[in-house]
């Protein structure tokens, strides 16, 4: 047993995770690098799992939560008025929404991503007066029972230990290859009265599949789906829980296609600083709820509220977006290069902006190469319904010598990997053929 995890295995609970892919105790963050107990040093391209877009403990956002803490502010509201909400609601506003075109209603639905998707759902059926929510293969939307039951993931779907009802799994876009366009199996679905289909209350979709192995959803694909939710009178749901806040280059993932959802679901990164908070937005024509009709105890963090109003600074910005695209390209262009130098891996360039990653092509391969990597001094975790893609992503605001220092690491580690592979490889040969000559002999 490790004796620095000593505790969390006789006190924690087994379902613990993280902690058993990255087995050491962090005790020091800034920026793009943590450090453990020992003092050694990684870089970090997992953010969170996407709630640190900016890095950890930024500067301009630490020195205005300690100014709000120092000065009593109101740290427990509830959905009450405070300061520190006006002031978010303001500039999300001034400089998230209106340079958008984008006209919402922002609710605050509880302090988690799938607080956002459980009262995303809610709503859509109490619009529609429908119980059906159409999601795709491969989703992930939250691991609550509403979110679960639009999730695809099998080993996350038996966690519930109940059956899983009112939802229909469609084809992502590419599910079936290239050449067959899903829009129309869906539509096909939709139009024939005996396919068992019933007519949803919304379709719910990630523009980016995050969980399901960086599946990336085209331009045309969001805007066909789209057009076939107006035609049906069916709501459009964005998760942009983990695509969003600008890991895939733009604020909102969906911002590249043009559409405009009726509902969108933002956590993970909103608060800028890895404190909990969820936002609902809501088209102001939709929000017909009752007052109190959905709530919770920690629905107004307002410390997470001061750290998100500092972070909308960036997006005031034109260099911080272009340099999101930068960086994103300088990632392509290494994974690419990483992908022709070591053919073993059968890899595939999946994602974009700065939620990129490799499909390899062989089972427990990615785990591997991402243990090894671990042990370098970098961490990244696995995607995909086998953990089949090294997902990787860095801090929106990680430095170009960082980056390419840790995707160096990501190029040491498949070596490593492809050494080990090739000597075991060699001595299972080696150890065939010795049995291959006592065999002889003993003819």
């Amino acid at each position: 047993m490790n004796e620095d995890l000593k505790v969390f295995d006789e006190l924690e609970s087994e379902v613990r995770s993280y902690c058993r892919l990255f087995p050491t105790v962090f005790s020091w963050a800034k920026g793009s690098k943590l450090k453990d107990i020992h003092g050694k040093e990684y870089i970090d391209f997992f953010s969170g799992a996407g709630g640190l877009n900016y890095g950890h403990n930024h500067p301009a956002m630490k020195k205005k939560l300690l100014e709000y803490i120092a000065s009593d502010g109101i740290m427990h509201g509830l959905d009450m008025a405070t300061e520190a909400k006006k002031a978010f609601l303001t500039k999300f506003n001034e400089i998230i929404l209106k340079p958008r075109g984008m006209q919402y209603k922002i609710m605050f639905p509880g302090p988690t991503g799938t607080n956002s998707v459980e009262s995303a759902l809610k709503l859509a059926r109490k619009i529609k007066g429908r119980d059906t929510i159409i999601s795709f293969t491969n989703a992930f939307h939250g691991m609550t029972l509403g979110s679960l039951s639009i999730t695809g993931n099998e080993q996350k779907r038996q966690g519930a230990g109940i059956p899983l009802n009112n939802s229909i799994f469609m084809p992502f876009d590419q599910y079936f290859g290239e050449d067959i366009n899903t829009v129309e199996i869906i539509r096909k679905y939709l139009e024939d009265t005996s396919s068992g289909a019933s007519m949803p209350a919304a379709m719910i979709l990630e523009t980016v599949q995050g969980e399901g192995g960086l599946n990336t959803a085209s331009k045309e694909w969001l805007q066909q789906i789209e057009a076939l939710c107006r035609e049906k009178d069916i709501l459009l749901i964005v998760d942009d829980i983990q695509a969003g806040c600008g890991r895939t280059g733009t604020f909102f993932s969906f911002e590249p296609a043009g559409i405009k959802p009726d509902i969108i679901c933002l956590s993970k990164s909103i608060s800028g600083s890895g404190l909990p908070m969820a936002l609902t937005l809501i088209n102001p024509e939709l929000d017909i709820w009752l007052p109190g009709e959905h709530n919770g105890t920690f629905r107004g963090n307002n410390l997470a509220f001061v750290t998100a109003t500092e972070a909308l600074n960036f997006w005031k910005n034109r260099d911080f977006v272009e340099g999101i695209a930068s960086k994103a390209k300088i990632v392509t262009d290494f994974l690419t290069e990483i992908i022709e130098e070591y053919p073993e891996i059968k890899g595939k360039l999946k994602g974009r902006g700065l939620m990129q990653g490799i499909a390899c092509g062989a089972e427990g391969m990615a785990k591997k190469i991402c243990s090894i990597a671990f042990q370098r001094g970098l961490i990244l975790e696995t995607a995909g319904p086998n953990d089949e893609v090294i997902k990787l992503f860095p801090a929106l605001t990680i430095d170009d010598a960082d980056l390419v220092k840790g995707l160096t690491i990501l190029r040491d580690s498949i070596e490593e990997f492809k050494q080990q592979t090739f000597n075991s490889q060699v001595y299972s040969q080696m150890g065939s053929k010795r049995e291959e000559k006592v065999a002889c002999l003993d003819q």
